[in-house]
């Protein structure tokens, strides 16, 4: 965990007590230090600001619904992002939006002034799910077998999509392998 992160938790178990006997300034709080990220989350999950603000206050709604089972001694951010992350799942199977992605040509990524913006560019133009469970993977830790619970399909299906983006991701930022 970061040290803003660290930072930011500091008082959080006695935030989040307070925010569970009704105490709205404690949950506004609460959701000014996490929504960004929760959100952030979401809209690299979509790429759609709109449904990412939508799943952002699913997240929070959630959390008011469970916050009485809610471990205060636990940071809320990994809770929340899994929540969001779940959400963002939850919509593409609803949307059919989860077609195997081997089973189609990926679109070809547009020109980037420099690497970190062509990586950038090639993360928005992957397939939804593809973006998803790469993102998942290779920045919020999920595993492949979780990811493979999570989506309905084996763990070797996971590791096979984070690699063939991985590769794909190098191909079009100028660091393929030789």
């Amino acid at each position: 965990m970061d040290t803003v992160a660290t930072h930011a938790t500091d008082d959080e178990p006695q935030l989040l007590r307070r925010a569970r006997w009704g105490d709205e300034q404690a949950f506004a709080l609460l959701y000014r230090r996490h929504a960004p990220a929760v959100h952030g989350l979401a809209l690299r999950l979509t790429g759609n600001a709109a449904t990412a603000e939508d799943l952002t206050q699913e997240a929070f709604l959630r959390m008011v619904r469970f916050i009485g089972g809610l471990q205060a001694d636990r940071p809320l951010r990994p809770w929340l992002k899994r929540v969001v992350a779940n959400a963002a799942v939850d919509l593409f199977r609803r949307q059919g939006r989860l077609e195997d992605a081997g089973d189609r040509e990926w679109p070809e990524p547009g020109p980037g002034p420099e690497q970190h913006a062509e990586a950038d560019a090639v993360l928005r133009r992957l397939p939804p799910l593809v973006r998803t469970v790469l993102w998942l993977h290779q920045v919020e830790g999920w595993t492949h077998a979780e990811l493979g619970r999570r989506f309905g399909r084996s763990e070797s299906w996971s590791k096979s999509l984070v690699a063939r983006a991985l590769e794909r991701m190098r191909e079009h930022t100028g660091e393929a392998s030789q």
